[in-house]
């Protein structure tokens, strides 16, 4: 197979920085007033992750298109990291979002939306009841003290590599000798990992059995297939064999299907028959109007009414001010009733499907040590030949200056992926066009990379 040279390389990086830098100037002005009063220029400090010596300042975004400040136009393969998998500012969701406007944003009460919303995710999902949080990381703090306070359980059962937002309890890892340790990276820790947490590889079964039969875990907390790390896909079965375990041990079993919904209206939970004790989602549900929700069985509903006084039920650390609000309620309605619609997701996965079909071809053709991975409308390349089985080989194939350089030619060329790997989405907006131009830049990159 084909051979990096990465003097090459570096030369490749060069060309591409200058070439951003030409391309963008009123993007260059703003982050320098923007790091007057920004930590590193930017408001959120993953920002600071994008390729070229700035991000890139968006001036509108709609559909599968957004334009930056210098007059860019961009097929947008990114959506948000799954944020807008709607598209930019769908139609309905739009004119639902300005009628709620007029019509008060947050009561602290219910509305008729939030009936509709949640028996439109009990359809999809099998799970009956639903709350409502503003975000999916919010959803999943909330289940993890639910499941400890049923379970009378201290311990959370998380997959190597994995990512559920910013919930302490998902910042662990396994060290070579098969202990749960901090991740790189992990900021200001409240208490040692090890103490709230015990770490599994994803597709091992004996290991989870393992780390269950010492009898203190509350919950199972995992996504049905791994996509911040590089898409990682069960093994056939191995999922079905979690639920199992769970049940044998009296454990909450929780899926995130904040990503994975990319397969399909209901996600991989509907796809497999898949039947946890909840589940989690955000992002994409409302359009990019923050939000989150999760859904539970009823006899989880009925354990944890039995255990909380309705006189405490404002002081247990569930639940914020603004969750359930009728704004992002009202974007539900729209979004998963008109814009993520069945028939709009089997468009999205067949364009997902020819992405993968373009990547994998100009994989073949220079015989890069490349793979690529599909998750219906979603699809990543990782730079090692085969497809991985754990969280542990997906970030052993990181290569971080030749990922940077993927995307900084790309983002040249008018193709955004998003930042922290090589994944690309497909939106209801998204064109077979978009499509074809992405292959035909991604070939290109392909064959200047191999030219040295």
């Amino acid at each position: 197979m084909t051979t990096i040279n990465r003097e090459h390389l570096g030369n490749l990086i060069a060309q591409e920085e200058a070439r951003f830098l030409t391309l963008h100037p009123k993007s260059g002005e703003l982050f320098q007033k923007a790091k007057e009063v920004m930590p590193g220029g930017v408001p959120m400090s993953w920002m600071a992750k994008w390729p070229g010596a700035y991000p890139i300042f968006v001036d509108s975004a709609q559909g599968a298109r957004f334009t930056d400040v210098d007059g860019h136009e961009y097929v947008d393969l990114c959506l948000g990291d799954t944020g807008s998998m709607t598209g930019h500012s769908p139609k309905a969701t739009v004119e639902a979002i300005n009628s709620q406007l007029k019509r008060g944003l947050t009561a602290m009460l219910p509305t008729e939306d939030a009936v509709i919303v949640a028996s439109e995710l009990a359809r999809r999902f099998g799970l009956p009841l639903w709350q409502f949080t503003v975000t999916a990381t919010d959803a999943n703090r909330h289940v993890i003290r639910y499941s400890r306070l049923i379970t009378e359980r201290s311990k959370i059962i998380v997959i190597d590599k994995c990512y559920h937002g910013s919930v302490d309890e998902t910042f662990a890892t396994l060290d070579d000798a098969g202990n749960t340790i901090k991740r790189p990276g992990n900021l200001g820790a409240p208490v040692d990992l090890a103490e709230t947490t015990r770490v599994v590889e994803f597709n091992n079964l004996a290991a989870m059995e393992a780390a269950l039969a010492h009898g203190d875990v509350a919950a199972i907390l995992m996504e049905p297939a791994m996509t911040n790390i590089g898409i990682v896909l069960p093994d056939d079965g191995y999922l079905k064999g979690v639920g199992e375990l769970a049940k044998k041990y009296g454990t909450i079993w929780i899926i995130d299907e904040t990503h994975t919904i990319s397969v399909g209206p209901g996600g991989m939970t509907a796809l497999y028959g898949l039947q946890p004790d909840v589940l989690t989602i955000g992002k994409a549900i409302a359009g990019g109007i923050p939000t989150g929700t999760f859904g539970m069985t009823q006899e989880v509903a009925a354990r944890i009414k039995a255990k909380v006084e309705r006189e405490l039920i404002d002081t247990g650390g569930i639940g914020s001010t603004l969750a359930g609000n009728a704004l992002s309620l009202a974007a539900m309605r729209a979004t998963l009733t008109q814009v993520l619609t069945d028939e709009a997701f089997a468009r999205m996965v067949k364009l997902g499907s020819l992405w993968c079909d373009g990547v994998d071809a100009a994989i073949k053709e220079f015989d890069l040590p490349w793979s690529c991975s599909r998750l219906g409308a979603r699809g990543e390349y990782l730079f090692q030949p085969t497809a991985p089985k754990t969280g542990r080989e997906a970030a052993d194939a990181g290569d971080f200056e030749l990922e940077q350089y993927v995307h900084l030619r790309l983002l040249n060329d008018g193709f955004l992926i998003t930042p922290f790997h090589n994944m690309a989405l497909v939106s209801p907006d998204t064109t077979e066009s978009d499509i074809t131009a992405h292959t035909a830049a991604f070939r290109a990159m392909c064959a200047d990379l191999v030219s040295a």
